[in-house]
């Protein structure tokens, strides 16, 4: 029983698990699979990118910390949802890091933000 190329239905010449007529085929399918998948890690990396670029505006490479209010962030276009990872210091506190740039939540609507020391 011969069967069709997923991605364009010609029939199939050759070995009897193949499944495309050729690699256009092939990658056109796979590219079509994962086109909503390719799409929300583009905008989450698009995301991270931001944040990071922002950070990065706000801490002079001079500079080891600087403090800065969150509306500050929120009006740069800063998003706290999204962050590549988190550090707890044995004293418990928290921060939250985009890369290599991160930030301490202050109280009262201050931010620290932080650079992380490249090893």
């Amino acid at each position: 029983m011969e069967n069709g190329c997923l991605y364009c239905g010609e029939k199939l010449k050759g070995r009897a698990d193949k499944k495309f007529c050729d690699s256009s085929c092939r990658n056109s399918y796979n590219n079509q699979k994962n086109t909503d998948i390719n799409k929300t890690m583009r905008n989450i990396s698009n995301r991270l990118r931001k944040n990071r670029r922002i950070l990065a505006e706000i801490l002079p490479e001079n500079e080891e910390t600087k403090k800065i209010k969150k509306d500050y962030l929120l009006k740069k276009g800063f998003n706290f949802q999204y962050f590549t990872h988190v550090y707890t210091t044995q004293k418990g506190k928290i921060y939250h890091f985009v890369f290599d740039m991160g930030y301490l939540e202050l109280g009262d609507e201050w931010y620290l933000i932080v650079q992380r020391e490249e090893n």
